[in-house]
């Protein structure tokens, strides 16, 4: 569980481009998303802060049940506006097409759900209308989900007595900082010095 929220609250260092596709935003939609992000976060932090040993009124048995509750009712709510809309690009969303991201990324039990949404946002991607980004961490938290080795080196673990932080197993190791900068991402050696 301690690498996993690592792993997750990595969005809070993230940003990605917004399109520059005009079109009217879905203003509940957004509202939607922005509810879902923020429930999304709230456990995980109050989980980091157990972890740091900073105050928490929760203890970590119900942060940890609380957390799981809040991933399992955001992936419905994930699922129905994929079924409604898509993937909810730049042109729909704005921003919160990143904000979205996040949600997908915290499925992991359905990995098929992950799979069918990284389909949709690579469609969006070649309209322009989706994140390079998003697509690199979702693909490689799909390969990890599925015991594989990661293409971009996105998904990291840190050791929780050294402290140090390392990818997960990386197919490409000599070539992943090309791949990263193909998808608009900083080097590896970079990435992984924003864990420590």
């Amino acid at each position: 569980m301690k690498t996993l929220a690592i792993l997750i609250l990595t969005c809070s260092f993230f940003c990605t481009q917004s399109s520059a596709q005009t079109a009217k935003h879905d203003t509940l939609l957004i509202q939607k998303i922005d509810s879902m992000f923020k429930d999304d976060q709230f456990w995980r932090k109050e989980y980091t802060k157990v972890m740091k040993t900073e105050p928490s009124q929760y203890d970590q048995e119900t942060i940890e049940r609380k957390w799981a509750e809040g991933d399992s009712i955001n992936e419905i709510k994930a699922k129905a506006i994929i079924d409604k809309y898509g993937y909810p690009g730049y042109n729909l969303v704005g921003e919160k097409s990143d904000t979205f991201f996040w949600i997908i990324q915290h499925c992991d039990d359905d990995i098929s759900f992950q799979e069918k949404v990284l389909g949709l946002l690579k469609i969006e991607i070649a309209k322009n209308n989706g994140s390079k980004e998003n697509y690199a961490y979702l693909t490689d938290r799909v390969l990890m989900n599925k015991k594989q080795k990661q293409i971009y080196g996105t998904q990291v673990h840190t050791d929780s007595k050294t402290h140090k932080s390392s990818p997960w197993p990386l197919k490409y190791p000599k070539t992943v900082n090309a791949l990263r900068k193909k998808m608009g991402l900083g080097t590896e050696e970079e990435y992984l010095k924003s864990f420590q």
